[in-house]
């Protein structure tokens, strides 16, 4: 089953030195980007991520610091990916958990502010899992009965995603609708302000999800105890939390 598209949708898949947000780099990015008139583009590139890759990741993906010695870096390489998603919504596997944190970091890291709140995400994990618990490989099989050759090579793997959608919506039409605001609906896993999870909506107001005060009111909390801004901010956190953050301050100084 092809995808209803009204704007449209990139499918994302990330190569990096880690899982680490803060700390890790990417080293190879892949995009699938599905037009709404069904043309579909296609963008994968090797970035120099500046910091060794561990041989135990390399085992994982089999890129090594040689392979990525003369790749550009992600700052050089920002702003037209900036470009290449703009007015994209997002899809990957798991995706809104590792992949676009993750890219989201790089992108700030740069000077890039993407801003993503307006934008939709579809995780296929979160399908796959919530009807029939796997990983990619398995859900490749599964659902396209064939064997997935190359795993973990980026674009294959961001492929073999887009294969997977499909198939699930043609599988499962009684608990799915080809519509981009319902899968967006159906593979989130909770409301949260930030991509790393550490603050939540409730009820549209912005609420901590971790530490001393975890289920506290950002904006009281700041009022309480302003200084716990400061150590936000100059704490090792995720630079979407920060920005997130710094929002929300200034949205109070007004």
């Amino acid at each position: 089953m092809e995808l209803k598209l009204i704007r449209p949708l990139a499918f994302i898949d990330l190569e990096t030195t880690g899982v680490n947000f803060i700390k890790d780099r990417i080293i190879e990015i892949a995009v699938l980007k599905l037009m709404p008139d069904g043309n579909i583009h296609e963008k994968q590139t090797r970035i120099n991520p500046c910091i060794p890759i561990p041989a135990q990741v390399t085992a994982i993906h089999g890129i090594k610091d040689e392979d990525v010695k003369d790749a550009p870096t992600f700052e050089k390489i920002a702003k037209q990916y900036f470009i290449f998603l703009d007015d994209c919504d997002f899809a990957g596997f798991n995706s809104t958990r590792f992949d676009i944190p993750i890219l989201l970091e790089e992108f700030y890291r740069a000077g890039v502010i993407f801003d993503v709140s307006h934008r939709k995400f579809i995780d296929v994990q979160r399908i796959y899992h919530n009807l029939e618990p796997r990983n990619l490989t398995a859900a490749y099989k599964y659902y396209c009965e064939t064997e997935l050759e190359s795993a973990h090579n980026a674009m294959i793997d961001v492929k073999a995603t887009y294969a997977v959608l499909k198939a699930q919506l043609d599988r499962y039409p009684e608990h799915l609708q080809n519509d981009i605001d319902f899968l967006h609906q159906f593979t989130k896993d909770g409301d949260y302000v930030d991509l790393g999870k550490r603050m939540y909506f409730e009820n549209e107001i912005e609420m901590f999800n971790f530490g001393k005060h975890k289920g506290k009111a950002v904006t009281e909390v700041f009022k309480i105890e302003p200084s716990y801004y400061d150590w936000l901010i100059k704490g090792e956190f995720p630079l979407d939390f920060k920005e997130k953050v710094k929002r929300i301050r200034e949205r109070m100084k007004k």
